[in-house]
């Protein structure tokens, strides 16, 4: 089993930036694919970015593209997720997931992929 603990949310203004961090609780992740999600009020849980275990490929939605990124430190055993640029419809829980893989290169965006989740963290962008 392993907890994920999101950090890093919070209210920012229209153009500004966050970085949201994501760490286990009590184990390492350095075997798992890493994600983060988002739901906005009356939405559905949204793809955000993805990492490989290997840390060498990401992949972002459209929507964040050029303006999100996603990064992994093994030393610290934290993944991060590096927001710019920040609009109003960036507004939403963002969650961190975690996928066992013996694929070292292996990306995963779909959300039913993943095994594990975060309890969420509260970005609110305000315009």
């Amino acid at each position: 089993q392993v907890q994920l603990v999101e950090s890093g949310g919070g209210l920012v203004q229209a153009g500004g930036s966050l970085r949201l961090s994501c760490a286990p609780s009590g184990r390492t992740i350095s075997s798992y694919a890493m994600g983060w999600f988002r739901q906005a009020p009356g939405k559905e849980r949204a793809f955000v970015a993805a990492i490989s275990w290997s840390g060498d490929r990401t992949y972002y939605a459209e929507s964040v593209k050029g303006r999100f990124t996603i990064s992994r430190d093994k030393a610290k055993n934290t993944v991060y997720l590096q927001m710019s640029s920040l609009k109003s419809e960036d507004t939403a829980v963002y969650y961190c997931a975690a996928k066992s893989t013996r694929s070292y290169s292996g990306i995963w965006y779909d959300r039913y992929d993943y095994d594990y989740w975060g309890q969420g963290t509260q970005v609110t962008v305000s315009s």
